[in-house]
């Protein structure tokens, strides 16, 4: 096992400076080869959480990306004129803070996008760095903490960082101190979605940073999900002791959302050449200690000790946000995991087994190329969902509005 453990959380810090950087190159795509699943076995015990995912059947989709979607939705624009809007964050009165992967953070209140932004970050954007995730503290009404995390460079060398901020009541934005930092950068596989959970911690999902293998490392901060508190230290009663990593096995998420309050699903992005591997973005089950199996296993494998995916798409798609709808507009979707996509182009549904823990009961493909390349997806506090688009990110088409934050509703 490495000796990587040179992560800080919970730093107080000073001023950085202003936002930086261009350039994009292009994502990289999987190819859509057709590989058979493989048999499912497991000596788990029937009470553990990688025996419930086991109990289970994967789901490989082996051709596209699934049927038409047969619930009837609407789309409304709910903001244009942005940069690669990468995540939002809502504050209690129904306005909401979005991050700009160029390094901004911008505030929309009753509709409209405030021109001057909350706050500037330096950041280092090429590839998939800049400023991604954001988050607004569970007590923001009191505090007005919000939390964001991005690539910038440190002593010379680029480091993926979450930070705390502060915003005041003239709406702009200070820093207050780093929750974590030195998580492993690369020019791809950098994760970036942040979340806090049903239990009050924060949770951060990091890429493998190009490094497969650290992905199993539990020194290593990369192809992870962590979690800590909300001021930067340990739980101590995280998986691993006096350490923030809280689920192994990842390459790339860049969504996740609880099923319930000890259980996620997690997206990952699937290999893109990687041990001559390509395809395969994937949807698993996991809760504390979980490992999903990259680099060890791939489409539908098991391992003793490994979670199987519940579905696996062989065509990439790859997969960006992930939220569980829990509104009323569609009651046909409630509980359904909601799953933005970026070169298929599309909102992904999947609908979940409530008899079987991890069994996918149907999948269905909504938006299909009306609106682009899709990024966030978040249920706002109006109980709708909302996503937003990356298509001004090198890799899309961008418009001459830009790119947008839009309602998904019925």
């Amino acid at each position: 096992m490495r000796s990587t453990r040179t992560f800080t959380t919970g730093l107080i810090i000073s001023v950085i400076g202003l936002a930086a950087c261009t350039g994009t190159p292009p994502e990289q795509t999987t190819s859509e080869e057709r590989l058979p699943p493989q048999a499912t076995t497991s000596d788990a015990s029937p009470s553990s959480p990688q025996a419930i995912a086991q109990n289970a059947t994967c789901n490989l989709v082996e051709q596209g990306y699934g049927s038409q979607g047969a619930v009837n939705v609407r789309v409304e624009e709910v903001a244009d004129g942005l940069e690669v809007p990468w995540g939002i964050a809502f504050l209690p009165d129904g306005a909401m803070l979005v991050t700009e992967r160029p390094g901004r953070v911008r505030l929309i209140q009753d509709g409209e996008l405030r021109q001057q932004p909350v706050a500037t970050l330096t950041v280092s954007d090429s590839g998939e760095g800049g400023l991604l995730g954001i988050a607004t503290h569970p007590d923001f009404a009191s505090n007005r903490l919000f939390y964001v995390y991005y690539t910038t460079d440190q002593d010379g060398s680029p480091v993926n960082r979450v930070e705390r901020w502060q915003l005041a009541e003239d709406g702009v934005a200070s820093r207050d101190r780093i929750i974590i930092d030195n998580i492993p950068v690369a020019l791809y596989h950098n994760g970036g979605r942040i979340r806090f959970g049903p239990d009050g911690m924060l949770y951060i999902g990091t890429g493998d940073a190009r490094d497969p293998d650290a992905s199993q490392d539990t020194e290593s901060l990369a192809g992870k999900i962590l979690r800590l508190t909300p001021d930067g230290q340990v739980p101590p009663d995280n998986p691993f002791a006096d350490n923030p990593v809280y689920i192994t096995g990842i390459r790339n998420t860049q969504g996740f959302d609880w099923a319930n309050s000890s259980t996620l699903w997690v997206t990952d992005h699937g290999p893109s050449g990687e041990l001559g591997r390509s395809g395969h973005d994937k949807v698993s089950m996991a809760q504390a200690g979980d490992n999903l199996g990259w680099p060890t296993i791939y489409r539908c494998e098991s391992q003793e000790g490994l979670v199987t995916p519940s579905i696996v798409w062989q065509q990439a798609l790859p997969p960006s946000g992930a939220a569980i709808y829990t509104g009323n507009t569609i009651p046909e979707w409630n509980g359904s995991l909601l799953i933005t996509t970026l070169r298929s182009e599309h909102l992904q549904r999947v609908v979940f087994d409530p008899q079987i823990p991890g069994q996918v009961q149907s999948h269905e493909v909504y938006l299909q190329g009306e609106h682009g390349r899709l990024r966030e997806a978040i249920m706002g506090p109006d109980g709708e969902l909302y996503v937003t688009t990356s298509n001004c990110d090198g890799r899309g088409s961008c418009p001459s509005d830009q790119d947008k934050i839009l309602r998904i509703t019925q």
